[in-house]
């Protein structure tokens, strides 16, 4: 009963360790890119940029609304002293108690606060467009660490076939050389392709692996062990977007890409900059207005008798003090810039001056999104050229391995040409999945300058 025991808990252990492997999440790439929008470091900065704009944008319009400060005081004074409220020099301890409420408002300050709330705005957006900007450059990184992973997937399943097909050739070589058919340098030709083979797949395993924990890294996962992406075959199909002229292109990056908006708006904000800085020039005018009232808690004298002795009397109620020593005070208040070490006129030069620079950086902008579409269009021909090519080689020494193995077989050739013609056949394999990536992934950067996002919405 008890071996019964024992094997139904080792049942029970292999079919949970079976069912947490067959529950192994596969990523896909929708959702790697989508996992990364959400825990990127470098997206979550510049969310973070985002919310800092839009609380400078609330600042900018609370300087439109009048500020409101309230201010209490209660002192002790001890020996002779003053009494505030007598005018008398006494020889005691007093206490006083001041309260007041006080407001003012900017009428005019050379329209600074209103070129502040518009700068804010501009800042609001040109975070906005960094956000965006961010998440297009993480969305490319790991749909490029994505493809890396296919290749590597595939480049490994070409090197574990080779080595499968090498193993059984180095059986028939034994075989062979046993029966004394061919030479025993052939066996060890063979020897040498086996190992050979067995290195390549350990090298393939480690690319794979390595790519697995780059793609891991990026989307900040912690298990990177159990980590892997769904079993997808991605072919390569012609974009509709290569079809349209590198101009309409240029045209059309110029008009939805984020490096054009940001360069605009860093532009419109230095613009805004010396509006701001030309206002400190121009008279500002305020209002003010305070409310204030004070205690004593001192005796008083409230009079003389008939022979001129001061009558002394208590401190009156706190409450009753406060209603009958209370004052209003308000005004306006005009300030004239006339002579400030020139630094008002120094900041306007300032301003101009990164006006200038933004106006360079934008033109520098425009430049760089065109040489990089044009760039882009190419390295994409190159890649699907290359692409083609590397097909046509791979029927070529497929054919020609073909023969090789025909020859071979009958002992018309050696082992080692054999393996020679062998070699550059698995060469011409990993060589068009290499140009394959390669061109899904550079597909997928024009795509990205016609607006045409790295994963589609559904």
């Amino acid at each position: 009963m008890k071996i019964i025991k024992i094997h139904l808990l080792l049942t029970f252990v292999l079919l949970l360790g079976f069912s947490s492997l067959a529950q192994t999440k596969k990523w896909t790439i929708e959702e790697c890119v989508a996992y990364a929008m959400k825990n990127n470091i470098s997206i979550k900065q510049s969310e973070l940029d985002v919310r800092l704009a839009d609380i400078d944008k609330k600042a900018a319009v609370g300087n439109f609304f009048p500020s409101l400060n309230a201010s209490s005081q209660h002192s002790w004074s001890i020996g002779a002293n003053i009494n505030p409220v007598t005018n008398a020099r006494e020889n005691q301890t007093t206490q006083f108690t001041q309260m007041s409420l006080s407001s003012s408002v900017d009428l005019y300050n050379g329209l600074q606060n209103q070129n502040r709330l518009r700068r804010a705005k501009l800042a609001q957006l040109a975070s906005q467009y960094q956000l965006t900007k961010m998440q297009d450059d993480i969305s490319l990184f790991v749909a490029n660490a994505y493809l890396d992973i296919l290749f590597n997937r595939e480049n490994l399943k070409v090197q574990q076939s080779q080595l499968t097909n090498d193993e059984k050739q180095l059986i028939r070589a034994q075989e062979l050389v046993d029966a004394g058919m061919v030479p025993r340098g052939d066996l060890l030709d063979m020897r040498a392709t086996v190992a050979s083979d067995k290195q390549k797949v350990v090298v393939a395993e480690n690319a794979l692996l390595i790519s697995r924990l780059s793609l891991a890294q990026l989307l900040r996962l912690e298990d990177f062990a159990s980590f892997d992406i769904a079993d997808v075959d991605i072919e390569p199909t012609p974009s509709p977007v290569m079809a349209e002229s590198p101009e309409a292109i240029v045209a059309k990056a110029n008009e939805v890409r984020v490096e054009i908006k940001i360069a605009k708006a860093n532009l419109d904000l230095a613009e805004r900059d010396i509006k701001i800085a030309k206002g400190a020039l121009q008279p500002s005018l305020s209002f003010g207005y305070n409310f204030g009232t004070n205690a004593s808690y001192s005796d008083r004298i409230i009079g003389v008798d008939s022979n001129g002795v001061p009558i002394i009397a208590g401190p009156l109620p706190v409450f009753d003090q406060f209603s009958d020593n209370k004052g209003h005070n308000f005004g306006l208040q005009l300030n004239v810039p006339i002579f400030n070490g020139f630094s008002a006129k120094n900041n306007v030069d300032r301003s101009k001056i990164a006006y200038e620079r933004s106006k360079n950086t934008f033109d520098q902008a425009k430049i760089d999104l065109e040489t990089n579409v044009y760039k882009a269009i190419t390295d994409t021909k190159g890649a699907l050229n290359t692409y083609e090519a590397s097909i046509a080689t791979l029927e070529a020494r497929q054919e020609a391995f073909n023969y090789a193995k025909e020859k071979y077989a009958v002992g018309m050739m050696n082992a080692f040409d054999y393996n020679q013609s062998q070699t550059l056949y698995i060469n011409s394999q990993s060589d068009v999945i290499r140009a394959k990536y390669d061109y899904i992934f550079k597909t997928k950067v024009v795509e990205l300058y016609f607006g045409i996002p790295i994963i589609q919405k559904q």
